[in-house]
This record gives structure tokens, C-alpha cells and sequence, in this order.
């Protein structure tokens, strides 16, 4: 088959491959950037502050199904469902553990992870657009098996779980919102850390091999039925932690939170920020976050064809997402300033 043809069958695979590495010198201007948004704390008021916490769930979930995606090449259009999964893990531990919420983030992140493994082990057997219909019907079924009246005592069926905002340790002056957003902050930087390091490691390279060519990496020796299911897990339990924060943030859970829709927006998120990049999931979240608001500001008699434009825009004007056009822009700098 061409190499035309291959593009053509398997966008993923086709893509223009990404360094996993940030070079050093760009980690001071990381850091610096975390100062600033930690400094946006006293900067922004009330109901912008629970904006730039739901940005920071986002972020981690799109970085989660980044590594599935982008970097293994495996199509996924439900992880809307482990996004649910990890608020309820996190609502259930708190409301019926009893577990403070620093406890139940990672709790709900390792949960995720169990239940994403078990679900990439049979799905070994599916590939491209059959694994994509398979993670669809998990995210249809979702609501329903959250409402299912056998699990209802847990769940909370319809009328979902309330949950109450932490206030800040040690008698910090802090308000609930202005911690919850360290908080967050605090959780995405870490999550930030594990995913790169991870896809700068042996494992990383393994994935992407998969991702490159399937039966190439095979042949040089990497186990794929354990990675990509591996793979699965980790991008399930970084969505988990996203799911497990908003809930928090949200103080509220329930089956009709969590629809297609959400799905559907994490992928679009992906692209927008650009696969197969760590660092594209932040402006994906902020496209997640701040997009449909625009769009609904527009015209509230079709936002979503507002939408749908914005979209289309964005695509044509940067097809490798917000990151690969930063990259092309970086570089063509690079060319004019060389003598």
C-alpha cells in the first residue's frame, strides 16, 4: 500500500511526528507560566476562578486522551465515560468513604485505571474506526448504567450526589474557589510531570512506535497487546483525575452531566490543541471552556452553528492544532533569522 493510501486510511498515524521531549531550555518559561496562572489566584473573582479550575480538569482528561490518541494511535469517542467514571469515584469516596477529596483524586484516578485496562484488554481485538464505534457505545451507556437501580444507593440515580467545597488547610487566607484552583493547579502540574516523563521514557517510545507501524514494532520486540492496553488504562486514569476535580469543583454529580456531547468535546479538544503534543491539551481545555460560551454570546438562537464555524475556521487556519501552528510559526522565525 502507498504511503499516500496509508495517510489516507489512519489520520493518527499520518500525522508529522512530535518531539515527546520539551528541550531544557524551554522548562524556566514552563515554571514561569505556573507562577503566572498560580498568581491569577488573586487576580481573578467567584465564577472566573471556576472557570480556570474546569480549564485545569479539561486539561489533564485532553492530556489523558492525548496519550491514547495522539501518541498510540488508538481512535477513542467515549471518554466522556471515564470522565463520569472519575467524578463518581471521587463523589462516592467522599460522600460514602468518608475520604477527604485530596484522598479521593487519586483514588478515583486508580479506579480509572483498573476499569480502563479491563476495558483495552478486550478491545485489543478492535482497531480504528471499530474501536471508535466500541468507546461510543460506552459513552451511551454511561448516563444509564449511572441511573441502573441496582447501583442507585451508591450513585445516587437521577438526583445524582451533592458535595461540599473544601475549604483551605491550615487556616490559609484563602476562600474555597481561590484553594480549590491551587488545588487544581497543584494536581495538573503533577499529572503535567507524570505525562511527560512517561512519553519520554522506553514506554513513550514504545507507544509511539505502535502508533507509527503496528507490525514493525512488533517485529522489533514490543509487546502491543500490553502496551495499547496499558496505554488505555493511563489515558482513563488521567481522565478520571480531570472528572474526579470537577466534581469537586462543580459540587455536584449526576447522570445527565456526563452526555455524548462530552465526549465528543474532549476529541474535538484534542485536535484543536493538536494530537500527538502534551502541551496542546491546555489550549484545548480553554476552546472546551470558553468556545461554546462565545458561541451562545453570538447568536443564542444557533449557537451551535456558531460553533460549528468557529470549528471549521480553526481546522483550515491551523490543521495541526494551536501547538503544531506555534511549531510552523517558530520555525519559519528560525529560518528568517538564520544568515
Amino acid at each position: 500500500m502507498s504511503s499516500s493510501h496509508s495517510a489516507v486510511l489512519n489520520p493518527v498515524r499520518s500525522a508529522t511526528p512530535v518531539r515527546a521531549a520539551a528541550p531544557r531550555a524551554t522548562w524556566p518559561w514552563v515554571v514561569l507560566l505556573v507562577l503566572v496562572v498560580a498568581g491569577l489566584t488573586w487576580v481573578l473573582k467567584g465564577y472566573q476562578l471556576f472557570q480556570g479550575t474546569m480549564v485545569l480538569c479539561y486539561a489533564i482528561a485532553l492530556l489523558g486522551l492525548n496519550i491514547l490518541t495522539g501518541y498510540n494511535g488508538q481512535i477513542s469517542l467515549g471518554h466522556g465515560a471515564f470522565f463520569a467514571l472519575g467524578a463518581y469515584a471521587a463523589a462516592i469516596a467522599m460522600e460514602h468513604g468518608g475520604l477527604p477529596y485530596w484522598v479521593a483524586v487519586p483514588v478515583a484516578g486508580v479506579a480509572c485505571l483498573v476499569i480502563g485496562y479491563l476495558f483495552g484488554r478486550p478491545a485489543l481485538k478492535l482497531e480504528g474506526l471499530y474501536l471508535a464505534l466500541a468507546t461510543f457505545a460506552l459513552a451511551v451507556a454511561m448516563p444509564q448504567l449511572l441511573k441502573y437501580k441496582h447501583l442507585e444507593q451508591w450513585t445516587g440515580g437521577v438526583g445524582g450526589i451533592v458535595l461540599i467545597k473544601p475549604d483551605a488547610p491550615f487556616g490559609l487566607p484563602l476562600s474555597q474557589d481561590q484553594w480549590l484552583f491551587l488545588y487544581a493547579l497543584v494536581v495538573a502540574v503533577v499529572m503535567f510531570v507524570i505525562g511527560h516523563n512517561l512519553l519520554s521514557s522506553g514506554s513513550g517510545r514504545a507507544m509511539r512506535a505502535i502508533r507509527d507501524h503496528a507490525l514493525a514494532a512488533e517485529a522489533m520486540g514490543v509487546d502491543n497487546p500490553h502496551y495499547k492496553s496499558m496505554t488505555f488504562g493511563i489515558s482513563a486514569a488521567f481522565t478520571g483525575v480531570g472528572g474526579a476535580l470537577s466534581a469537586i469543583a462543580v459540587q455536584f454529580v449526576s447522570p445527565d452531566s456526563f452526555t455524548l456531547f462530552l465526549s465528543i468535546s474532549l476529541l474535538v479538544g484534542v485536535v484543536v490543541g493538536g494530537l500527538g503534543t502534551v502541551w496542546g491539551a491546555f489550549f484545548g481545555a480553554l476552546f472546551i471552556m470558553f468556545v461554546p460560551s462565545f458561541a451562545e454570546s453570538i447568536s443564542k438562537a444557533a449557537p451551535w452553528a456558531v460553533y460549528g464555524v468557529v470549528l471549521i475556521a480553526i481546522m483550515f487556519a491551523m490543521p495541526g492544532g494551536v501547538v503544531g501552528l506555534l511549531r510552523s510559526t517558530s520555525a519559519r522565525w528560525k529560518r528568517r533569522a538564520a544568515p
